[in-house]
């Protein structure tokens, strides 16, 4: 892991850093030393490591729950190189889009084959991250929606480090045997209204989940109206599951 940028601004520090040609961002409290619980952020499809729906729900969990957070580029987003597969994919998907057409069975391969990459590179990253003195060997949670539910149910399921897990905007297509792998406590959002992911779908991947512990957030509107109040909520749920913390 070599760190490559050190910025420090309103309490939290962004190491930015390559682990293994994987670019990614590290957040910690600014005055942080010794273990606490690190939490994977994923990305949402065409998205990267420093996207505003990465950093802003990064900042917030350190800033408020004292959290590190690592967020690292998927195969053909943000820094990577470009994958010729993946844009052919993703040109696909959208020409499905404009027409109207169904495009879960598409956004499913699309995921399944970014994850036989992605999977192995967080785990790595995570090993990385966690020799850092300003991280530990604390425990493990995960947030991603969208694609980071796509690519982050097959993480959570194979990687023992993980204690729990906020995931959504999925359907199940591709992920049903590693959602039932998965014990951990789960936080699901649904979008009832969303036009890529029936709610149907949704709440066919929610029922697949095997974990003893999981709760169903459904809310109004499409697919990115997600409300601001679900980052509280994770946090609460990451306090309650990863630390002896528990705001609210």
């Amino acid at each position: 892991m070599r760190i490559t940028d050190s910025t420090s601004l309103e309490g939290v520090t962004e190491q930015s850093f390559t682990c293994n040609d994987v670019p990614g961002v590290l957040f910690t409290p600014a005055d942080a030393t010794g273990p606490r619980p690190l939490i994977v952020l994923g990305h949402g499809g065409g998205q990267h490591k420093r996207a505003p729906g990465v950093v802003g729900p990064a900042r917030h969990l350190v800033i408020a729950g004292g959290f590190a957070v690592v967020a690292m580029d998927a195969p053909g987003h943000g820094d990577r190189p470009q994958d010729e597969t993946l844009a052919r994919m993703a040109a696909e998907n959208r020409a499905a889009m404009a027409t109207g057409a169904e495009v879960a069975p598409r956004l499913a391969a699309l995921h399944t084959y970014l994850a036989t990459t992605s999977v192995r590179e967080w785990k790595s990253v995570v090993s990385a991250v966690q020799t850092q003195e300003n991280v530990g060997e604390g425990p493990v949670g995960y947030r991603g929606l969208s694609m980071g539910c796509g690519l982050g149910v097959p993480f959570v399921a194979s990687d023992p480090r993980v204690r729990a897990a906020v995931l959504g905007l999925c359907g199940p297509l591709g992920l049903e045997a590693d959602a039932a792998r998965i014990t951990v406590p789960v936080q699901f959002l649904v979008q009832w209204s969303d036009r890529f992911v029936p709610r149907e779908s949704a709440l066919a991947l929610y029922d697949a989940f095997a974990a003893p512990v999981k709760t169903l957030h459904a809310n109004p509107g499409d697919h990115g109206d997600v409300p601001r109040a679900e980052l509280d909520d994770a946090l609460r749920f990451f306090q309650r599951h990863l630390t002896n913390r528990h705001s609210g």
